[in-house]
């Protein structure tokens, strides 16, 4: 028994894996609750998150046109005060608080954006300084909604504007966008751009490929926007799950559902293909089984046609542990999803929708995460497109006897290259007669930021090798230095 669940770690124990959550404000789940609540709140989700073994965080911070952090351009935003314009009191800057709270925790802050949505449907008073108040014309009214017109170049101008201003000022490993480009369908409503279409159509005949060029415009101007400010930051989209159904299109999936391409003009596999982002996490957020979404399908149709990037899964928590598994019912359909992810060589990690439902551990999905999918350290995925340059190795890597303890202390190689100036450390350990394998993800005691690690010192008659590498800002990693120690 113990041998087979010994096996079965080091089957799931992934050396790369992006192993992600999302916290959102649009739920109203922080408004009102004040500086210091929001504060507890959001430490208590992290240290659970952390157990769980979650590496990303993805924190909601401009819902509509508005801001949860200190923005010139934007006001506060009313999912975190109340009042749209009002500053928190007692002040703090959330995002600064995140990024400073999931770094001690070794997680990356990928600052989560939505473009357009510029008054979601229970907004009702705007600030004097929001974009729809200043500027009105920039908008169309939806379903309760306004947008930021995507066919006004004007308009990807101030969010490619907006991104680079917290790209620029926060420490942010990432920037992520989800599904709301242009609105979803509603029954009996058109987009009011029929005027705009006529007048700045640059000859596409069609409206909805000219929807589609609006959009794939705006893509392309976002991702090299991020990266003339900082390369390093990595640019997410999320897309709703479905990218064409086979009654439209022979490439789309065997499904039927809304269209990402034909419903919300996004042409999610051109971004992929053409390299427009760098990683791409398709809402899968459906059952093993769904007659009209069949996650297995899905799943199986990403892998094969979104390969060109990192592909991760957004993963619904409660709807997986709420159905039950097809070959089991007496258990839910995690193991099933898990195993779908380990099948395709193309997923690259997994992010939770949403993170209080793994904190809260619905169906033990938590739990499941921290003793056995992620109960090891897992390095984010490569990504050679953006570099594939590293630090270099460690130098006088030595134990020392100090007044903590046994403690391994190492010598960073510093470089004025980003890309090859080391940002954190690996620590592995290897027991007497064990090959040193660094591919071997099980074998990871600690991802760290601090050149020096403490050393479990016993009675110093059992020998290991500890190996140390360093990464940069994207988890390149170096070459290894190793070292003999007696613990």
């Amino acid at each position: 028994m113990a041998l087979a669940l010994m096996l079965a770690m080091t089957t799931w124990a992934q050396k790369r894996e992006m192993r992600g959550a999302w916290i959102q404000c649009v739920n109203g789940q922080f408004q009102n609750l004040g500086t210091k609540k929001m504060q507890q709140t959001l430490t208590y989700q992290l240290d659970e998150l952390k157990k769980d073994g979650v590496n990303v965080i993805i924190f909601q911070v401009r819902p509509e046109c508005d801001a949860l952090y200190e923005s010139k351009i934007e006001p506060w935003s009313r999912f975190l005060t109340g009042t749209q314009g009002k500053a928190p009191n007692p002040y703090w800057d959330p995002l600064q608080w995140m990024i400073d709270e999931c770094h001690k925790r070794g997680m990356e802050l990928h600052a989560w954006i939505n473009p357009f949505r510029a008054k979601t449907k229970t907004t009702h008073q705007l600030a004097n300084n929001h974009i729809a108040v200043r500027k009105p014309y920039s908008c169309f009214a939806y379903d309760d909604l306004f947008i930021l017109n995507p066919g006004m170049q004007e308009n990807r101008d101030y969010i490619c504007m907006v991104a680079k201003d917290i790209v620029a000022r926060y420490d942010v490993d990432g920037i992520h966008m989800d599904d709301y480009f242009y609105p979803y369908p509603v029954k009996g409503l058109s987009i009011p751009d029929d005027e705009l279409f006529h007048d700045h159509s640059n000859g596409i005949k069609d409206q909805n490929d000219w929807r589609r060029y609006n959009v794939n415009l705006f893509i392309e101007q976002f991702y090299q926007a991020i990266h003339e400010v900082k390369p390093w930051v990595k640019v997410g989209i999320s897309p709703f799950g479905i990218y064409r159904n086979k009654k439209s299109s022979p490439v789309g999936s065997n499904t039927n559902g809304t269209q990402n391409y034909d419903d919300l003009y996004a042409d999610i596999l051109l971004w992929v293909n053409n390299g427009w982002l760098d990683y791409c996490v398709p809402q899968l957020y459906w059952e093993i089984g769904n007659k009209a979404a069949d996650y297995a399908t899905l799943i199986k149709w990403w892998n094969q046609h979104a390969a060109n990037r990192p592909l991760v899964i957004g993963e619904d928590v409660e709807r997986t542990v709420k159905y039950p598994d097809l070959q089991n019912p007496n258990k839910h359909q995690m193991d099933a999803k898990m195993n779908l992810h380990r099948a395709n060589p193309a997923v690259k990690g997994t992010v939770l929708w949403y993170a209080k439902a793994a904190v809260d551990n619905v169906g033990n999905y938590g739990t499941l995460l921290r003793t056995k999918y992620w109960q090891n350290p897992a390095l984010q995925p490569e990504m050679p497109f953006l570099s594939d340059k590293a630090p270099k190795k460690v130098k006088k890597l030595a134990p020392v006897w100090t007044e903590d303890g046994y403690i391994l202390f190492w010598t960073p190689t510093h470089s004025k290259h980003w890309d090859q100036h080391p940002n954190k450390f690996v620590v592995y350990r290897f027991a007497k007669g064990e090959k040193v394998n660094v591919n071997d993800a099980s074998k990871i005691v600690a991802i760290t930021d601090n050149p020096f690690y403490k050393l479990p010192y016993d009675e110093g008659k059992e020998k290991f090798t500890y190996v140390v590498t360093a990464l940069n800002r994207i988890q390149n990693e170096s070459k290894p230095a190793s070292k003999k120690i007696k613990l």
